[in-house]
C-alpha cells in the first residue's frame, strides 16, 4: 500500500511533535509513503477541503481517500496494522 503523509514541511522536528510521531509509526510499520511537505502557516485551504479541519498530518489513500485524527491515535492504529481500517472521509 502506498499513501500521502501530509504533515508540515518541518521534517527536522523529532520528539512529541504530532507530524513526527505518525511519519515514526508508518516507518516502523514498513509502509510506503509519500511526504507532501504542507506550509506551516497560514491558510490551509486543501487540507480543510479534504479533511475538515486545519491540522496536521493527515493520510491520504490511493483512492484518494483521507484520514485524519489526532496523531497519538493515528499512530497507534498504525502501530497496531490497522491503518487500512481507518476511517475515511
Amino acid at each position: 500500500m502506498a499513501v500521502k503523509l501530509h504533515r508540515c514541511k518541518n521534517l527536522w522536528v523529532k520528539g512529541p511533535h504530532p507530524c513526527w510521531k505518525v511519519q515514526k509509526a508508518l516507518d516502523e510499520q514498513g509502509i510506503n509513503y509519500e511526504v507532501v511537505k504542507e506550509k506551516y502557516l497560514g491558510p490551509r485551504e486543501e487540507t480543510v477541503r479534504r479533511t475538515g479541519q486545519k491540522r496536521f498530518p493527515w493520510v491520504e489513500f490511493e483512492d484518494g481517500s483521507v484520514y485524519r485524527e489526532e496523531s497519538k491515535d493515528m499512530a497507534q492504529r498504525i502501530s497496531e496494522g490497522k491503518l487500512t481500517e481507518a476511517p475515511r472521509r
